[in-house]
């Protein structure tokens, strides 16, 4: 079995694996059953991916859209790995090939959707093409707890048990019930190694904000990341259109995305997404999953999303390159009001209803949350030992007070109106104001009626909001979104507990993004040279730019500089394929010209074995003409210099083998020489 080490190297271009990935690596290439939770730019895809070249046979990888499967068969295609997939989406040509090259034993990698395994002839099919592990990405897809539940799913533990061989799930977003319903689902009855990997994603700075003026907070938010790729997720799909006209006419690439647009559009926009540096894309939570896009710089939130999973997951798309990315979440009352209604207005049994109302409340405990927002986000998914900097209470805490007696007197004013009102009209009693319908219905003599004159409508507001992040009260669509208490409420009508609440004083909480440059202001220049290059040889091979290099591959380029092939080989990202197919260009745009090198030294370009060889071809240089230099010319080839420098011969024996005796008897004992001084 290939070293993990070398493959990592030598194909995919890194020197060493990220925290948790060697583990999950070594026991999926040892035939374990694994579920491993890590977090979204963790390197779930190498774990299954490195594994897959280690073992004999195919691995087969259940992923959930073809956008993904098809980005993922490309990126490894690209590296020199023999990769396929079977969608829909594919021609009679190409599926003729992948099969083809199954029966040939030719492919590693088979991706599949899970609908596929409907079919009834595909467990016989894969059975006889050597199939030897299985891969499933996206594994939450298979929990009716999971936000992106997909019925096909079920079937995996079924392929499992039929072939007889280990499966591999891989998820970012599971929470424990959600863990439980995957090992149920796909391993039940085997024996499993688990990895719980962490959900920290520490290069993604948090914010929330409450709306005020939410299209202006929008728009002030991409204009600190003008030229940088962004998503912005909408509740409606007539708000993506609107926003994203907003954001063209502010001087921003943007476009929208939403499920009732026609296929063809939707992947046109998925296309532009992945071969264009700088476009926004502003759409519904139909759009992201399918995108591997590495280098999303920002992510906002122009409502609020469906569940804590739903947040985690949609933010998780920024940053993917580890590199420094912002996201903002806007909120206010009326999302609240909406997500309760599409809870409670669903046919859900009413466990499955009383779950989702507590995903929110943890969704909204993290909007709502008086000291670090990671602390908040990662306790959920039982994480306690968290380390932040990098959320919007981290740079500035928040300012709390005793919120007791304000609460206290609007659930009082929600009592002597009988729960028959919204916040709106509650505000009005409690500041006192005498509208039209306050006097109707006598609620001006009421005792509540003016009692809360400290705060203005706005305080107020902000008051009646966090109540309901807290769970206090929730509107009823029996009632038309009038507020009622939940049973939480009663301990602070008692006195028997208090509150502390966020002093939001709305004018003061625009959001002011730091913008941090991806690079220092003297290698810039440099970077946007790359990333034209880049895009260039993306369009020429119609492929997503990202699937040349990754941004943070162009960045180590431009703040190292290399000069040689060997340099670049120590890039991060450019493995042997890579540098074959892309060294020479990249160089050329870094020094201004191109390396000329041997095709067989530029194999072992980046390694020990590269140096060698040039201090072999030195040596040869040295005694072309004999020790006197009136021999005849004699010189070996490149690829004999070659075997010399990666075998490493110890003795004149051996090198005789290599060279023939000739060569041996004029360059042996100068490149045994060469070879012990680099023991």
């Amino acid at each position: 079995m290939t070293c993990a080490a070398t493959l990592l190297r030598d194909v995919f271009g890194f020197d060493a694996f990220r925290p948790g990935q060697s583990e999950i690596v070594d026991a999926v290439a040892g035939g374990q059953n694994v579920l491993a939770v890590m977090p979204t730019g963790g390197g779930k895809s190498l774990c299954f991916q490195l594994p897959a070249l280690m073992r004999d046979g195919v691995t087969v990888v259940i992923s959930p859209l073809i956008a993904l499967m098809r980005d993922q068969v490309r990126a490894l295609q690209e590296v020199g790995v023999a990769a396929g997939a079977l969608t829909s989406g594919n021609t009679d040509e190409e599926t003729e090939a992948v099969w083809k090259a199954l029966s040939e034993r030719r492919l590693k990698l088979l991706y599949m959707a899970p609908e596929r395994l409907a079919s009834g002839g595909i467990t016989g099919a894969l059975r006889r093409v050597g199939v030897s592990l299985i891969a499933v990405d996206e594994a939450h897809c298979v929990s009716q707890w999971g936000h992106d539940f997909r019925p096909d799913y079920l079937r995996i533990g079924d392929l499992r048990q039929a072939l007889d061989v280990p499966l591999a799930a891989f998820t970012a977003t599971a929470d424990a019930e959600t863990r439980a319903e995957i090992v149920q689902k796909l391993f039940s009855g085997a024996d499993l190694r688990a990895f719980l990997h962490g959900f920290d994603r520490p290069n993604i700075h948090l914010s929330f904000a409450a709306k005020d003026q939410p299209r202006r907070q929008i728009l002030g938010f991409a204009a600190a990341h003008k030229g940088q790729s962004g998503i912005i997720y909408c509740g409606t799909r007539a708000k993506t259109e609107t926003l994203a006209r907003a954001l063209r006419e502010d001087g921003h690439s943007a476009c929208y995305y939403h499920g009732g647009m026609d296929a063809e559009d939707r992947r046109r926009i998925e296309r532009r997404f992945q071969q264009e540096d700088g476009l926004i894309v502003v759409a519904t939570i139909a759009f992201g999953m399918g995108i591997d896009k590495p280098d999303i710089r920002w992510v906002a939130h122009a409502d609020l999303p469906k569940s804590i999973e739903a947040y985690y997951q949609e933010i998780g798309r920024a940053g993917r390159d580890g590199a420094p990315a912002e996201t903002l979440t806007l909120f206010g009352p009326d999302d609240i009001r909406l997500r309760r209604s599409q809870i409670d207005e669903s046919l859900a049994p009413a466990e499955r209803r009383n779950a989702d109302h507590g995903r929110l409340n943890a969704l909204l405990g993290l909007a709502e949350a008086q000291s670090c927002r990671r602390k908040t986000l990662l306790g959920y998914f039982g994480e306690t030992e968290v380390t932040c900097g990098k959320c919007d209470l981290c740079d500035s805490p928040a300012e709390i007070f005793d919120g007791t007696t304000a609460v206290r007197k609007a659930l009082s004013a929600i009592l002597r109106t009988e729960e028959w009102f919204g916040a709106g009209h509650l505000i009005d009693i409690l500041t006192g104001t005498k509208t039209d319908k306050v006097r109707q219905r006598g609620h001006d003599q009421l005792p509540t009626f003016g009692v809360g004159t400290e705060y203005d409508r706005r305080q107020w507001q902000a008051i009646f909001r966090q109540m309901m992040g807290h769970d206090l009260v929730r509107p009823d669509p029996d009632r038309h979104g009038a507020l009622r208490m939940t049973d939480a409420a009663l301990p602070l009508l008692r006195d028997q507990e208090t509150i502390q609440l966020r002093r939001d004083s709305v004018k003061n909480a625009q959001h002011r993004p730091v913008v941090k440059a991806m690079v220092s202001e003297e290698d810039a220049p440099l970077l946007s040279a790359l990333k034209v290059k880049r895009r260039a040889l993306a369009e020429a091979a119609r492929v997503p730019a990202y699937i040349i290099f990754t941004d943070r591959t162009l960045i180590e380029m431009a703040e190292k500089r290399p000069q040689t092939l060997d340099e670049m080989a120590r890039v991060g990202g450019i493995g042997a394929k890579k540098l074959q197919s892309y060294g020479d260009t990249f160089l050329s745009v870094i020094t201004g010209d191109t390396q000329q090198m041997h095709p067989t030294r530029r194999k072992l370009a980046g390694g020990q074995a590269g140096d060698l060889y040039d201090l072999l071809l030195a040596a040869q240089a040295d005694l072309a003409r004999g020790p006197d230099g009136h021999d005849k010319p004699l010189s070996c080839s490149a690829s004999q210099l070659a075997k010399v420098a990666q075998m490493r011969p110890s003795d004149d024996a051996s090198l005789a083998k290599l060279l023939g005796e000739r060569r041996a008897e004029r360059f042996g004992p100068a490149f045994l020489d060469v070879l012990r001084q680099a023991s």
